[in-house]
């Protein structure tokens, strides 16, 4: 089902201008999913959609893709600017930020999508990101490492 959905939304998103998550339950609703706010705001994470510019100039649902490097530069530079050091504690990655950057950090980190992240929690400089496992956390430093260099 997970699945099914999932693939109903990417193909949502390409056929219309979706600007929110109401908008796209409303549609999946139409295609006979019944989905929860917290249901798609996952599925959209998973599938790494952001909101880009559409034609009409209003905000709308795509894909993040690795090769789309103007939706990354914004998030390298948050992340390049505001992380001063990140540190393992099991399958915990805990980053020190610039003060009052970890909000804006996490976010970026959120939207970027990372492989092995489930999510992040914030304060004022500090960020704690939860890793599906703790042997993924060194690849997660390092992924991180590569879109703060730009690489």
């Amino acid at each position: 089902m997970k699945g099914k959905r999932q693939e109903k939304i990417l193909e949502l998103i390409k056929s219309h201008d979706i600007e929110t998550q109401e908008e796209l339950a409303g549609y999946l609703k139409e295609a006979g999913f019944s989905s929860t706010q917290g249901t798609i705001s996952r599925d959209i994470r998973e599938l790494r959609l952001t909101k880009v510019t559409g034609e009409n100039g209003r905000p709308k649902y795509a894909p993040i893709l690795r090769e789309n490097l103007h939706v990354s530069s914004k998030y390298r530079r948050v992340l390049s600017e505001a992380i001063v050091h990140m540190e393992q504690a099991e399958n915990i990655l805990v980053i020190k930020t610039v003060s009052g950057m970890a909000m804006a950090c996490a976010a970026a980190i959120d939207s970027i999508s990372i492989r092995g992240i489930v999510g992040c929690i914030a304060g004022d400089d500090t960020i704690m990101c939860v890793v599906k496992q703790a042997s993924l956390v060194p690849e997660v430093i390092v992924e991180m490492e590569q879109i703060i260099k730009g690489q």
